[in-house]
């Protein structure tokens, strides 16, 4: 027998945690089962029950009935049948065994072992919480700033340490700062859910544009790829599976408001939003913009593309250190290998203007 207040107790505990009274008596339930086990040889099958109607705690042990005892689960014969007048080797008797001790122990511990299993009940709770949002965007605040990470407030009292090198070069690294983040990965360690995230994944930039573009959420518009500079530049394809829906105006926004959204979450990182499309010529020519294409030829079997400009473009077409055509490339999943008009000459590359004759 034990107070009523002991179930009230838990049950405010319950409600105070925002979590079900169920779970709270399983933690009491293993945590007076194992101190019980400390002061008692009792069989490993035990169990607890509670009985709130006679404010009772009652433990039950399975025993199996043997020759000779070896084990803590284990009973002769001649004990089981004092039990059990039916009893043979090789049944499993339960048995009600609770003694006078018991409720000691339970008053003594069971403050310790609520701390305890709360603790690891919050920290379940929180991984899961976390794990559930694996891949997807959330805001954090810097609660701290070291020379090589700075540490973000998660929320659910977590945090995170995010190293500089996944930081943009153009983050306002200050207390108190907001970013959002991109979940990379969420792992339950023996200290608690650890969080990965990042600002460099060009996946940040997808939930960002799918925050702010109801027509992606709806399934009219459909981003095809994304290539990525973190800090520098995007560039993003977008397909409208409706014919009426102009997909690049869409992410984009009347006057830009919806792509100023992203833009300000990047910290001004330049975003290139182009239309891709199923003919191969038209996506690697919108792939490339800004850059003056003279011609292109395609080759499907290889998802490769020879890409023709005039001299003086050539090194704009390319852009800086290789950039625009690698971004390109990346987003639109074709091998692009530009050349100039002279190159073309020299190499014996014929191809057809496209808006002129075949040269």
């Amino acid at each position: 027998m034990i107070s009523k207040e002991f179930f009230k107790a838990l049950e405010l505990v319950a409600i105070e945690r925002g979590l079900e009274k169920e779970a709270i008596l399983e933690i009491m339930s293993r945590g007076l089962l194992n101190a019980y086990k400390k002061v008692h040889n009792i069989s490993e099958n035990a169990r607890i029950e509670f009985n709130e109607d006679k404010n009772q705690i009652i433990l039950f042990a399975d025993y199996v009935v043997v020759d000779e005892v070896v084990n803590p689960g284990e009973i002769t014969l001649v004990d089981a049948k004092k039990k059990r007048k039916s009893s043979k080797i090789g049944d499993t008797i339960t048995f009600k065994e609770t003694p006078k001790d018991f409720g000691r122990i339970a008053a003594s511990s069971a403050k310790q072992i609520l701390t305890q299993g709360l603790k690891q009940l919050e920290r379940e709770k929180t991984y899961e919480t976390f794990k559930s949002r694996e891949n997807e965007m959330i805001t954090t605040e810097i609660v701290n700033i070291n020379r090589d990470f700075v540490t973000l407030d998660l929320g659910h009292n977590l945090e995170t340490s995010l190293p500089r090198k996944e930081l943009l070069r153009s983050d306002l690294v200050e207390l108190g700062s907001r970013l959002k983040v991109y979940i990379t990965k969420v792992e339950m360690t023996t200290k608690g859910p650890k969080v990965f995230v990042s600002r460099n994944d060009r996946n940040l930039v997808k939930r960002l544009i799918e925050q702010v573009v109801p027509e992606i959420n709806d399934g009219t518009v459909e981003i095809m790829g994304i290539a990525r500079d973190a800090g520098d530049r995007c560039k993003v394809a977008v397909y409208s599976h409706d014919e009426n829906v102009d997909p690049v105006g869409s992410v984009v926004g009347y006057k830009g408001s919806r792509i100023k959204e992203v833009l300000d979450a990047l910290q001004g990182e330049k975003i290139d939003i182009y239309e891709w499309s199923k003919d191969p010529i038209k996506l690697v020519l919108n792939a490339l913009e800004p850059a003056k294409i003279i011609a292109v030829n395609p080759n499907k079997k290889k998802n490769h593309a020879v890409v023709i400009v005039k001299d003086k473009d050539l090194t704009a077409a390319i852009g800086i250190k290789g950039q625009n055509a690698k971004l390109a490339a990346q987003s639109c999943g074709w091998k692009i290998e530009i050349k100039s008009m002279q190159q073309a000459k020299d190499e014996g590359i014929r191809y057809r203007r496209i808006d002129q004759e075949e040269e």
